[in-house]
This record gives C-alpha cells, sequence and structure tokens, in this order.
C-alpha cells in the first residue's frame, strides 16, 4: 500500500497562467492536462464558449513532487491564497476509506467517498480545522 500528500490548486480561470508560471519558476513539467474543451459535453450544464480553454485537471511534476491544479467553473469563489486543498492518493480502497472516516470526525462531507469515472473511491471533506482534503483511490471505478 502506497499513500502520498499532493497539494491541490483551485483557481477562477487563472490555471493556465498559474501553470506557465510554475513551469517557468520552479522548473515544473506538465504530465497531464485535460481541459474542459477536451471533455463530453453536458446538456444539462452546457460549458461557456470562454472556458473552454479552462483547465480541468492538470498534474506538474517538480523535482520529486506533484502539484494538481484545477478551474473551478462552477461560479464558487473564495478569497486568495484559500483554494489549497491536499489531496490523499492511494492505492487502496479500504485505507481510503479509514483517511475519510478519520477526517470527517468533527469536520464536514463536501462530497461523499464513493465510486466514479476516475476513481474507485473519491471523497471531499473539510477536517475539524477548515483544512480540506481529497481523498483519492488511484485507477478507474
Amino acid at each position: 500500500m502506497s499513500a502520498s500528500l499532493i497539494p491541490f490548486l483551485e483557481m477562477n480561470g487563472s490555471a493556465n497562467e498559474a501553470i506557465d508560471l510554475y513551469v517557468k519558476a520552479l522548473d515544473a513539467k506538465v504530465t497531464y492536462i485535460l481541459r474542459f474543451g477536451d471533455m463530453p459535453e453536458n446538456p444539462e450544464v452546457p460549458l461557456l464558449p470562454e472556458k473552454k480553454d479552462w483547465v480541468n485537471y492538470a498534474v506538474l511534476r517538480i523535482g520529486d513532487s506533484e502539484l494538481q491544479i484545477t478551474d473551478n467553473v462552477t461560479g464558487s469563489t473564495y478569497e486568495k491564497g484559500t483554494q489549497i486543498t491536499i489531496v490523499v492518493q492511494t492505492d487502496d480502497k479500504e485505507k481510503a476509506t479509514q483517511y475519510f472516516e478519520a477526517l470527517k470526525q468533527g469536520g464536514r462531507v463536501n462530497n461523499p467517498l464513493e465510486a466514479s469515472f476516475f476513481s474507485p473511491a473519491y471523497g471531499n471533506v473539510t477536517d475539524k480545522f477548515g483544512i480540506t482534503f481529497r481523498i483519492l483511490t488511484k485507477g478507474r471505478q
């Protein structure tokens, strides 16, 4: 079983700019990028044309570390500097469940831990200290 903690940055349309900065400033390498325009259209939630180039999910490698970035297209707003969450990534679904259950004690479940198209177990929880964690099991459903 392996587990890792990964910083996850959520932007409001500036992920491309942030990626450019980190590539130049930190010698980051973009190892994966998926833009909203690359995804299947959801007729119930149409995507504005100007957001098609926004980043749905990107992974940057910086030395031996990883940084994940997304643009939030749902209109959620936050105060600058508070858009950082921690991804707890594991290859063990039972361990992901254990992490999620422990972190939700006294905290708040933002998205329940459940299977998704990209993970056998994914959830989002804010702990009792106000720190948000995305629990992610590697692999596909």
